[in-house]
């Protein structure tokens, strides 16, 4: 539930003029995850993995909402702009979906949009003969209001760890 209109987001298909904003709030969105991810890791290690990771996260952004034969997006919209989206990919044969990317503009963080994204992604992709769908994300304090999005659509977490050494 969004508290600045009362009501839940408009979630429709990405259009060509939401690449822009899409893209500007998901750098600010991500702010504090890769933040957190370089305090993790140190700055050598982060430096080797994500040398510019505004520009990567841009790219990412770009080929989401342009690739639209590979990946599936979908625009929360508040007001009449977009304030989150998220892509998915599926495979028909082995009757999967993927989340590959969940972002929320941080002024409309925790009203609900994230786990309204959620919900809509896993009904089309139910609709398209989804069985299985998963998704990924960081266990770090960052990623907290995505994994709390993630289970409230009823998505299983099993925890995984993945270690990084600097030679």
């Amino acid at each position: 539930m969004d508290s600045e209109h009362g009501a839940a987001p408009n979630i429709r298909p990405v259009r060509d003029e939401d690449v822009e904003a899409l893209v500007h709030l998901t750098l600010e969105a991500f702010v504090p995850v890769f933040r957190s991810f370089e305090q993790m890791l140190g700055p050598a290690i982060y430096r080797m993995i994500w040398p510019d990771w505004r520009t990567g996260q841009q790219k990412a952004v770009e080929t989401f909402c342009r690739d639209r034969e590979h990946y599936s997006v979908w625009v929360a919209e508040v007001g009449g702009r977009p304030v989150g989206a998220t892509a998915c990919v599926v495979d028909a044969k082995d009757r999967t979906g993927e989340v590959q990317f969940l972002v929320v503009d941080p002024a409309h963080q925790n009203r609900g949009v994230g786990t309204a994204l959620n919900l809509f992604a896993l009904e089309r992709m139910r609709e398209s003969g989804v069985r299985l769908a998963r998704v990924e994300t960081g266990d770090d304090s960052s990623h907290a209001p995505a994994r709390r999005s993630y289970e409230k659509a009823g998505y299983i977490p099993m925890p995984l760890v993945r270690y990084f050494k600097n030679l």
